[in-house]
């Protein structure tokens, strides 16, 4: 059943709106990106290149921000938009390289850090990153925004279980390898084989019980003792680094 509108919540999962220069103009590029509707002010409407057919509605700042939650950062645009077709994980293995990362998120939830996430993936060359259906954030503007153009660019799986998920990347011939923090192990002795799938849970509980059975190899990241761990997306964003340069 589909989800009620919350009228400041940035539209609904079926049709959520997106804002900010970066997030609309990725959007607006992307050719299986539908996009519904436009609000823009008149100053911010001279620099989008808002296609002919799409309707464009001219409105000032203020009205902007009442259609986003919290006053959000809109810079002056808002795009209403559906949520991107369903990709499948059988075809992301299909075209991976012969040297590939490939990120697999369990259970996080925050939209921002998915976001966040995704913007690191685009920048180290993720082929994709794969989350459970109904543990991960819906498309939203929040999430697009901190993503900063990379919904629109990394390929992102939903998929039901995520065991079996991470069973079909082994069979594709990737090295699954999880970040714990109490492992004694680093990820850079960890990683070797020219496929690598990295596993992040949720911040405070990590990765489930069952996740961590479908590694082949536990891994931490080498921080000092004044901290107990990194923010998912930090972390996520220097595994990624230690990857691309293995």
């Amino acid at each position: 059943m589909a989800r009620k509108n919350k009228g400041k919540s940035g539209g609904n999962p079926n049709r959520p709106r997106f804002w900010g220069k970066h997030a609309v103009a990725a959007a607006l590029d992307n050719p299986d990106r539908k996009v519904l509707k436009a609000w823009a002010t008149r100053e911010a409407a001279q620099f989008m290149q808002f296609p002919k057919e799409l309707t464009v509605v001219m409105a000032e700042a203020p009205d902007l921000g009442r259609m986003v939650p919290h006053d959000a950062p809109h810079q002056g645009v808002v795009i209403e938009v559906e949520p991107l077709e369903e990709i499948w994980l059988g075809d992301v293995l299909a075209e991976a390289p012969e040297k590939a990362v490939l990120l697999v998120l369990d259970q996080v939830t925050d939209p921002h850090n998915v976001g966040a996430i995704l913007r690191s993936a685009a920048a180290f060359g993720v082929i994709g990153i794969v989350t459970q259906d109904r543990h991960a954030p819906p498309e939203s503007g929040a999430l697009a925004k901190a993503a900063s153009g990379a919904l629109e660019r990394v390929p992102w799986v939903r998929v039901v279980n995520l065991a079996r998920a991470l069973e079909e990347i082994a069979e594709a011939g990737f090295w699954r390898i999880g970040l714990a923090g109490e492992t004694k192990t680093e990820l850079k002795d960890a990683l070797g084989p020219q496929r690598v799938a990295l596993v992040l849970g949720a911040e405070g509980p990590g990765m489930r019980p069952n996740t961590r059975e479908h590694c082949d190899a536990l891994a931490r990241l080498p921080i000092s003792d004044q901290v107990e761990s990194l923010n998912v997306s930090n972390a996520a964003a220097v595994a990624l680094y230690a990857a691309s340069v293995a």
